[in-house]
């Protein structure tokens, strides 16, 4: 790895540090019925590299979404069309391929254009639950809090894969064995994706888990406090009501970074566990939590994995 690629990492794990991120912004066409040409987004973490549009080979009997594989140094990467997916029209052709790393699986996205790679702090991000987007996660506000921000929708991977892949991406989720959290307690779960949410639960279900979902890291966060004064109230500890926390790293308002930095550095919260599960796969994104103080990390998306992460971390 050369120094340039390394300094760039660092960059980034600082930014991750100080509530921060970066979005790759492109375009998918026009949306239904306009000619107004949406801005989507992906987290720079997830992208491997841009291309021009290589040479791509159509596979029998694929997807409709599946445009089929490109060569691409030596590895046959999936491609698929994202403006098939998403239902908009790219006039201008599809020009871009992006080839993305994460939750165990490489795949290159097609898109008309890329446009530029723009840093947000994640309280510029709000949810996009219950606004009829279903393949986006949430809004980012790229100019902040300013009355005319121009926005951008940040897709929802987990979710675009399981549709195109569903047999690769099942819901199926068995685990051997049972777990056993201290009586009265619960596990503190917190994830932006409705399917990432989906699975945990039916993980948690399976290991015989009581837990709590929320859907944002600030949503765990208030969660949490809520519980330590109910707790205090009946002279007891958030010990006894929450066993370990689970966490996301990207989320909307508060990523899992800074939610494990506010859990660590509470003195009512410090000696609470925290696992990371995230699609943020590779030694930086784990060097990362561990600075973060997070007790486990654990990549998407393996049952017995996760089973085994708490597992490890509730034995101590």
């Amino acid at each position: 790895m050369n120094k340039s690629t390394m300094r760039d990492i660092d960059e980034r794990t600082n930014l991750a540090s100080n509530s921060m991120f970066e979005l790759l912004l492109f375009r998918l066409g026009e949306a239904p019925g306009t000619d107004r040409r949406e801005l989507f987004g992906i987290n720079v973490f997830k992208v491997r590299e841009i291309l021009v549009m290589p040479e791509i080979t159509a596979m029998v009997n694929s997807p409709p979404a599946v445009m089929g594989v490109a060569n691409i140094r030596g590895q046959m990467i999936t491609v698929i069309n994202l403006p098939h997916l998403v239902g908009t029209n790219p006039t201008k052709g599809l020009g871009i391929l992006l080839v993305t790393e994460f939750a165990r699986t490489t795949q290159a996205f097609a898109v008309e254009e890329v446009n530029e790679i723009v840093r947000l702090e994640w309280k510029q991000v709000l949810s996009a639950e219950g606004r009829g987007g279903g393949l986006v996660t949430s809004i980012a506000r790229l100019d902040g809090a300013a009355e005319n921000t121009r926005l951008a929708q940040v897709l929802d991977v987990e979710q675009i894969l399981r549709d195109v892949f569903p047999e690769q991406h099942s819901s199926d989720i068995e685990v051997t064995g049972k777990l056993q959290l201290p009586p009265g307690t619960v596990v503190l779960a917190a994830d932006d994706s409705a399917v990432a949410r989906m699975m945990i639960e039916q993980g948690l279900k399976s290991m015989d888990v009581a837990y709590i979902m929320t859907k944002s890291g600030q949503e765990a966060w208030d969660r949490l406090k809520a519980m330590a004064s109910e707790a205090e109230a009946q002279g007891q500890t958030i010990r006894d009501k929450v066993a370990m926390v689970l966490t996301d790293l990207e989320m909307p308002e508060m990523d899992g970074f800074t939610l494990t930095r506010n859990i660590k550095q509470d003195p009512r919260f410090s000696k609470l566990p925290v696992v990371i599960h995230s699609s943020l796969t590779g030694a930086t994104n784990e060097d990362h939590v561990r600075k973060v103080g997070a007790d486990g990390y654990v990549a998407k998306f393996v049952a017995e994995e996760l089973a085994q992460a708490i597992r490890k971390v509730l034995q101590r």
